[in-house]
């Protein structure tokens, strides 16, 4: 059996720098172990699958350890392909995700731009555990849905924090978001999330509900710009609609080939 794969870089205008992120198009749902499998052995951030389904698409994401709720660059890099390798035609693709329902699509340009839900999120007392899991203390944390975010004081500080990441594997989350103002950009942010199988992520567009809205009251604009400031680095435009989001980014394609299954 072979299967067709693509991999993407997302959240970039160039190779080598973004969010990498393989695509596998499927005629029907493989098992969740042989998924499982074959994002071990892609060993990137995450593997999308998807099912064409009516007039929309079926989407699941898995890391190289276990499936997650949301992926932004992965359903970016998959809505790239629909788009430039497997024909779609409109401008808009509509996903479906079992845990995250609704998921939308827009090509404008060279631009492509999810609609995702906005994430809520509450302030929560910044533990010893939370300000031992970098070498700069926060100003302030939050706990969204599946990640924790702490706020800190300067681009500076995100740009050069050390992640003690043995302490970040034992947080009760997804992963741990740490941002601040930024100096050219709106904000900046980096994400870490080793008990996800996921040292640092270079950009992590699911982080970005969680950012948006934070940084929209905080700034009292809907429209931000905002910049991931991982070693490959990636630049996003955010958009705040109240109970949803809109993240944008450009992707480039950097292989295509042929999974072989027994």
């Amino acid at each position: 059996m072979k299967l067709r794969i693509y991999q993407v870089d997302a959240f970039t205008d160039r190779i080598f720098s973004g969010n990498p992120a393989a695509v596998c198009p499927l005629e029907e749902w493989l098992s969740e172990t042989i998924m499982q499998q074959i994002a071990m052995e892609n060993n990137l951030a995450e593997t999308a699958f998807f099912v064409k389904r009516d007039q929309g698409y079926e989407i699941r994401w898995f890391t190289p350890t276990l499936e997650v709720d949301l992926c932004g660059h992965a359903t970016l890099a998959s809505a790239f392909v629909l788009f430039n390798c497997a024909g779609h035609t409109t401008d808009t693709i509509r996903f479906y995700s079992p845990r995250s329902g609704h998921l939308e699509v827009k090509r404008h340009h060279n631009y492509l731009t999810l609609n995702f839900p906005a994430d809520f999120f509450t302030p929560v007392p910044i533990t010893a555990e939370l300000e031992a899991a970098f070498d700069i203390a926060p100003k302030a944390a939050y706990k969204g849905r599946t990640d924790y975010m702490l706020v800190f004081g300067s681009e500076e500080h995100v740009r050069r924090a050390k992640p003690d990441l043995a302490r970040i594997a034992q947080l009760n989350a997804r992963g741990v978001i740490i941002t601040a103002k930024g100096n050219e950009v709106d904000f900046v942010s980096r994400f870490f999330a080793p008990q996800s199988g996921i040292d640092e992520d270079p950009v992590t567009g699911s982080a970005h509900t969680t950012l948006t809205p934070y940084w929209a009251s905080e700034l009292r604009k809907n429209e931000l710009t905002a910049r991931q400031l991982s070693a490959r680095q990636g630049y996003l435009r955010c958009n705040h609609l109240d109970d949803r989001v809109e993240i944008s980014g450009q992707a480039r394609l950097y292989l295509t080939g042929e999974i072989e299954l027994d």
